[in-house]
């Protein structure tokens, strides 16, 4: 996809086609100084007869329209105008997408991007229809020999008022670099657990540290032992796969500055460990690396800007795998920190790989720290697909991550941390256990790594529910890679 911002005039565009937007009542929604009266006029007659309701999701294509070069227009309805919010206005970026592969056309002039849409401007707009039109064009097709599908491209021009454009290309540069980074998060939980190893996942990194000039260190067994990674290593105890553990830091603010850490969970492939998971489905558990995905997604994004900040991006990854060597129920582990924790569930093991990770994090003297991790099936129960669920030991933290989520509209939803749940991670043997019982799973997930992250502000995104989509549908959705790229720009303000 290549996207442009023009602000000539509609007369001098040359596409094969022009999308704009029609609302409920008929009115076209348009740049006031693109269109020819001819135009409007020709356009408004043949709406008149009925042939479109302008209700979300209908469309209709025109052809030879007096006063413009263009040969076709798609218009695209979008509902009631007053009610036109964020989510309708990126389903009706999707419709355009979906009427689009189906024409002959290869270049595209948009005039959608000028609806108005509530607590939204034109970089918001330029920013969402880009994303929108990367998400809906996406497709994994790496590894079909038979009826491989041929990714359909498009150059866009996006039409501004010349006022608009400076703030429109810095738009549509942002949203590209964000649509790349979650292009990668989504192929890399795509990837099938016998290509994307942790040995790979090392590898991608290295190639993201190396295109855009970190610094990146991809740690073996022995040098992981060395830094007594208990719990990490006893959960990679049952795979031939070897663990890896990745630091990879993007150093481009002041030295002053404190860093921002993402720390992602990378299990490539969970079979639950000698707790074993039940056959059906457990192809998704490819997806239990989207944690560790996403931070590479981001990292990629931020390189792709340049952004002057610094942000360090830690990744324990390695696969939970039933074996003669494996983790077994009842087992003890000594965590980096020290502190002992009785092995319940070896299918809880994201929290005994995120909690070395996090004591690592220390070295660094952080801003925050944010763990991003497909923990527990509780926090599906609880938030649906909707939602990542949000724990923080920092109530300013948790509302900025809050406010990127609603503006990236990649939500997540504040969940209790209270010191009243973490009696249910008692242990008779152990400084804790690994799991605190059925109730309030997710809440007991994030108090276990609560108590390795008492030395800076933390946060922890349970992504279970939003990673990916299973069904029809399935795949990687590439969240919360704008939540996280969000936050950063945020903080760069």
């Amino acid at each position: 996809m290549k996207f442009s911002i023009k602000s000539d005039q509609l007369d001098k565009q040359r596409s094969d086609v022009l999308v704009m937007g029609v609302y409920d009542s008929l009115k076209l929604c348009y740049d006031k100084l693109s269109l020819s009266a001819s135009t409007i006029s020709h356009i408004a007659s043949i709406l008149k007869h009925g042939d479109m309701s302008g209700k979300a999701g209908s469309s209709l294509i025109l052809y030879n329209v007096p006063g413009i070069k263009i040969p076709k227009i798609l218009l695209i309805g979008l509902g009631k105008e007053k009610e036109l919010d964020g989510k309708k206005y990126r389903a009706a970026v999707r419709a355009m997408i979906h009427e689009l592969k189906r024409m002959d056309v290869k270049t595209i002039t948009s005039l959608l991007q000028t609806a108005s849409i509530k607590e939204a401007d034109i970089a918001w707009n330029i920013e969402h229809f880009i994303s929108e039109v990367m998400d809906a064009s996406y497709e994994f097709a790496e590894l079909k020999t038979v009826n491989r599908k041929t990714k359909k491209t498009f150059d866009i021009f996006l039409i501004v008022d010349k006022k608009s454009q400076k703030i429109a290309e810095a738009a549509s540069k942002k949203a590209f670099a964000l649509a790349k980074g979650i292009e990668l998060t989504k192929t890399l939980g795509n990837l099938p657990p016998n290509i994307c190893t942790p040995t790979y996942l090392g590898k991608k990194a290295q190639e993201i540290g190396k295109e855009h000039g970190m610094k990146i260190e991809v740690l073996d067994q022995k040098q992981i032992e060395k830094l007594k990674m208990g719990s990490f290593l006893g959960v990679a105890k049952g795979s031939r796969q070897p663990p890896k553990f990745i630091v990879l830091q993007h150093s481009k603010g002041k030295k002053t500055q404190k860093p921002i850490i993402l720390v992602g969970k990378g299990i490539t492939f969970d079979a639950g460990g000698i707790s074993i998971k039940p056959a059906g489905d457990m192809d998704e558990m490819k997806y239990d690396m989207c944690g560790a995905a996403s931070v590479l997604g981001t990292f990629k994004t931020i390189g792709l800007l340049n952004l002057s900040v610094n942000v360090i991006g830690i990744i324990p990854t390695c696969e939970n795998l039933p074996d003669g060597l494996a983790l077994k129920p009842g087992d003890i582990l000594t965590s980096m920190s020290g502190q002992t924790i009785e092995v319940l569930n070896t299918d809880a093991e994201g929290r005994l790989i995120l909690c070395d990770a996090l004591t690592y994090a220390e070295r660094f003297n952080p801003d925050v720290v944010i763990d991003i991790a497909t923990l527990t099936g509780a926090c599906v129960i609880a938030l649906g697909h909707h939602a990542s669920g949000l724990y923080s030991n920092d109530d300013r933290l948790a509302k900025d991550l809050e406010s990127a989520g609603q503006i990236s509209m990649d939500r997540a939803w504040r969940m209790p941390l209270w010191e009243d749940y973490q009696s249910q991670l008692d242990s008779n043997f152990a400084d804790m256990a690994n799991i605190g019982g059925r109730a309030g799973g997710s809440i007991t997930a994030a108090c276990f790594l609560s108590r390795f992250a008492k030395k800076y502000k933390w946060a922890h995104l349970d992504i279970a529910g939003t990673a990916w989509k299973s069904g029809k549908a399935k795949g990687a959705t590439g969240r919360p890679v704008g939540l996280l790229t969000q936050y950063i720009l945020s903080k760069m303000n």
